[in-house]
């Protein structure tokens, strides 16, 4: 009996010692995990302050608790519930705290003190900036997701704008909380303005592969892509399009009383004289020497008549070289080709007008011809019988003459 009684108070003994032991082991494993959360704390602490990249730490925890209560009350969709509520996303947007921010946040938003930045938030360009990036972060939020990554503008301190690339992560452990968020933002103000730049360049070089170098005008190759596009969306809108072939009358006694280079900026002034006579989408095209052709989306052959009339009277009452010392005159001749009476296609449009350019040519320089219509018969392509109808001064007169022979006028 007493040797049974002393291996149970043996027994227990062991059983006490092995529990201090286990509440010891305890101890030294909670003081050793604390330890390392400790030195990781600080570890991780000296990385978010020593480290060039600009970092902000913020905590949305008290933010989570309140969405949980507008979830409570039947709020689903967040996105809606902040668009209807405006007043909602400054409220929502200053339960998010920042809990520490480095020295490189403080050199990117070019402030010295930290009571200048004392929210810790970047300074967005304007009210609707903040509002948009706001209405799109808190909803995620409320789903305890935040964005991983995008591009927005900022303001600093002193009022620049810089581009910034912003990185986010969750620390690990606040997944249900988001009690630190840890927001990186990298400058790339300088990446996206030699992006811009070099897009410019491109746009530029694109710019100036179609256009002329005398006159600055669209050259012919911008010609043939645009007026082969033009031609298709006609045809699909059954809208009606005109072009205008057009030359300068007797040049060569330009050249030959003036010399080479006064006749490249008589050309060049000439050029100027029909871009001010024009309007969007209309355009023209230095199309050879002393030859121009105007494109003219939405216009009848009447109303292109009209256009050639006005560009004729602006170029007649027009004395150029002025600049030179001189005062020139000059006239010009014009053929007009409509789509879809004169031709159906890019090469019969353009040769439509060209053959009534050369009829006026041939007949009767300084005027305005209209191309034979398709239904003409023209003897194996040959240019139409030409009539003079000098009388003819509006689109009303023009409209009620459906001619099967091109139309000569003169400016009045």
């Amino acid at each position: 009996m007493s040797n049974a009684v002393i291996t149970r108070e043996q027994l227990l003994a062991e059983v006490a010692a092995l529990r201090r032991q286990v509440k010891s082991l305890e101890a030294r494993c909670i003081q050793a995990e604390e330890t390392a959360i400790r030195e990781s704390e600080e570890k991780y602490r000296l990385l978010f302050r020593s480290t060039p990249v600009a970092l902000i730490e913020r905590d949305a925890s008290r933010l989570m608790i309140y969405f949980d209560h507008l979830r409570a009350s039947g709020v689903t969709d967040f996105g809606v519930y902040l668009r209807d509520n405006p007043r909602e996303v400054l409220h929502c947007m200053s339960m998010i705290k920042t809990v520490e921010f480095n020295d490189a946040f403080l050199e990117l938003m070019e402030v010295d003190t930290r009571d200048e930045v004392k929210d810790g938030f970047p300074f967005f360009g304007n009210s609707e900036e903040f509002r948009r990036i706001a209405i799109e972060i808190l909803p995620l939020i409320a789903e305890r997701k935040i964005f991983r990554e995008r591009e927005t503008s900022i303001l600093t301190g002193k009022g620049n704008k810089r581009s910034v690339l912003i990185q986010s992560l969750i620390v690990s452990g606040n997944e249900d909380t988001l009690a630190r968020i840890v927001i990186a933002m990298m400058d790339i103000t300088q990446r996206k303005e030699a992006e811009e730049s070099l897009l410019l360049s491109e746009q530029r070089f694109r710019e100036q592969a179609m256009r002329d170098d005398l006159t600055g005008l669209y050259n012919r190759r911008y010609l043939y892509n645009s007026l082969a596009g033009l031609l298709e969306s006609s045809t699909i809108a059954h809208a009606p399009l005109a072009v205008i072939f057009m030359d300068l009358d007797n040049f060569k006694k330009v050249v030959d009383t003036y010399g080479h280079l006064n006749g490249s900026h008589t050309i060049q002034e000439v050029a100027g004289t029909i871009q001010d006579a024009i309007s969007e989408p209309a355009y023209a095209v230095a199309y050879a020497g002393d030859e121009f052709v105007i494109v003219l989306p939405g216009f009848n052959q009447f109303q292109a008549a009209e256009q050639a009339l006005h560009i004729q009277s602006r170029i007649k009452n027009m004395r150029y070289l002025k600049n030179y010392g001189f005062r020139v005159k000059v006239q010009a001749s014009y053929g007009i080709a409509a789509f879809p009476e004169h031709a159906t296609d890019l090469t019969g449009l353009l040769t439509s007008a060209d053959r009534a350019l050369f009829a006026v040519k041939g007949k009767r320089k300084g005027a305005v011809g209209l191309a034979c219509p398709l239904s003409t018969d023209q003897g194996g392509g040959n240019t139409c019988r030409i009539q003079g109808m000098s009388d003819i001064k509006d689109t009303d007169d023009l409209s009620s003459h459906r001619l099967h022979f091109p139309l000569i006028m003169e400016a009045s």
